[in-house]
């Protein structure tokens, strides 16, 4: 791959920002890569594993002189941040961001965006549950995808550049609108999320209980609600806060479906059980033969499930 911008600037050094650098050196997409954290311990965690050519101490140095800037902070700080640093934002550059949750982003970036500077949301579909600067890693988007949400008015050649970026980082991207990506989140992450804490939450009332069984003999359905679990609360919250009403829908029609099958296993109507569960089933077929998943034991996920 060429080198795609001449400085990009990332605002937020966790997993996605430090996978981002990563995934940016290994292909020579970039001149040079800023950095900026709210934390000096953050800072200093970057400095130490050379993770970005150049940390900065304010969000103003990062992103000055930077072609692209991309918000790597949780979803609920980012309009702080855009009017943080929309003063010092080159003419003609690009913001973009990672959040999970579109519709919320826009409304609160957009005000803080110059007229010469170009807006282009994304998010790639690609995380663990570890956070922090030293959790990124460069394949992290390998042959996932990464949505772009252009906003009205949104410039070609910029949605191009970022399209560009994208695939050079190996993720396979896509366009959607706003509004149907939130809902299509709330289906495949959000609500997941929400009924994998509820379900550790509820196992961890039963543990006071049961001492330490809950624990000791977790089987693989449970080990795999607490790996989504363990994701990082405060992303999380403002999901879920600024994705309410997709996320309140879906959990809507969760709580019919569940009390449907609450029903055939009260009545014993196993044909109604045996039907849903085959149905199912052929959506984690059609998830592993789209090579967004495996069929292995661990779901490929030694590398990142330690």
């Amino acid at each position: 791959m060429s080198q795609i911008y001449d400085r990009v600037a990332l605002i937020g050094l966790g997993l996605i920002a430090s996978s981002m650098f990563w995934a940016i050196k290994r292909a020579g997409l970039a001149g040079e890569v800023t950095g900026y954290a709210r934390s000096a311990a953050t800072r200093d965690t970057a400095r130490r594993i050379g993770l970005c050519d150049r940390v900065c101490d304010t969000v103003q140095e990062a992103v000055e002189g930077a072609d692209l800037v991309v918000l790597c902070v949780p979803v609920g700080a980012m309009g702080a941040v855009a009017h943080e640093m929309a003063p010092v934002l080159k003419p003609g550059a690009t913001v973009s961001d990672v959040g999970s949750v579109k519709r919320h982003v826009i409304e609160a970036v957009s005000p803080h965006i110059p007229d010469d500077v170009h807006f282009i949301p994304a998010h790639p579909l690609a995380g663990t549950e570890h956070s922090g600067p030293e959790s990124g890693f460069a394949e992290l988007f390998d042959n996932r995808w990464c949505l772009l949400v252009p906003v009205d008015g949104s410039d070609p050649d910029a949605i191009a550049r970022l399209r560009a970026l994208w695939e050079g980082m190996g993720s396979n991207v896509d366009e959607m609108d706003a509004d149907h990506h939130d809902l299509v989140l709330a289906v495949t992450s959000h609500a997941p999320h929400l009924i994998a804490y509820t379900m550790v939450g509820v196992a961890d009332d039963l543990r006071r209980v049961t001492d330490t069984e809950v624990i000791k003999y977790s089987a693989a359905g449970f080990r795999d609600f607490t790996r989504i679990a363990a994701s990082d609360p405060t992303m999380w919250r403002d999901v879920f806060l600024t994705n309410k009403d997709a996320t309140l829908e879906i959990l809507g029609r969760f709580t019919e479906e569940l009390f449907a099958l609450q029903r055939a296993i009260r009545t014993g109507d196993g044909e109604q059980l045996f039907d849903y569960f085959t149905r199912t089933r052929a959506i984690r077929r059609g998830i592993i033969d789209a090579g967004q998943d495996t069929d292995a034991p661990d779901f490929g996920r030694g590398k990142t499930s330690t």
